[in-house]
């Protein structure tokens, strides 16, 4: 089986990756360009992560091609607070364009519930239903502990854990509990700008 995997330069999404090789799936990893250092850390976690299973060569894709435009539009229609939803929204979907490109039968994150803004449970429905490929979260009910010790026992956390340029477009107070309805509608604004 082929997945492809939403790999960043942080904790969770290596360790998810790692999970999944473990249990025989080959990945190709998409990695959203964002900033030289974030690339670099990641080129390094993939190093690191072929030593436990097939693991495809990664596909860059450039942040700023359809995110800025996306966030630009959520400014002139005053719903910000939703950056990081349709962020992670926007990468899903290009994911599971490369994956049907490659073949693959489904689509890795690194969501561990609660974790973060983006990965409540109204905000990962709302994520999740851009993709058509099944989606893997094997960090699901991990915290953040359980994570740490697997990315230290793998050789990932050395690397994710070095000083990075932090997100610019995290807003102040981001949505925790994203409406399905409004999100469509944000959408329905955003896709005329993509």
């Amino acid at each position: 089986m082929r997945a492809v995997a939403l790999l960043s330069s942080g904790i969770d999404s290596p360790v998810a990756i790692y999970l999944m090789l473990r249990k025989g799936i080959e990945v190709v990893p998409v990695h959203f360009r964002q900033d030289a250092v974030k690339e670099g850390k990641v080129l390094e976690i993939i190093d690191v992560l072929r030593r436990y299973g097939k693991l495809g060569d990664p596909i860059v894709v450039d942040f700023s091609e359809e995110h800025i435009p996306a966030f630009r539009r959520l400014q002139e229609i005053g719903k910000t607070r939703y950056t990081c939803v349709l962020c992670k929204w926007l990468m899903v979907r290009k994911a599971c364009q490369v994956g049907h490109e490659i073949g693959a039968q489904a689509l890795i994150m690194g969501d561990s519930l609660g974790q973060v803004a983006s990965q409540t449970l109204d905000n990962l429905l709302v994520v999740s239903s851009v993709s058509d490929l099944p989606i893997l979260r094997p960090l699901i009910g991990f915290d953040k502990e359980e994570i740490v010790g697997i990315a230290k026992a793998i050789g990932t956390f050395e690397i994710s854990s070095r000083r990075e340029p932090p997100c610019p477009f995290t807003p102040k107070y981001p949505v925790v509990r994203a409406s399905f309805a409004e999100f469509l509608d944000i959408t329905r604004a955003v896709r005329k700008v993509l």
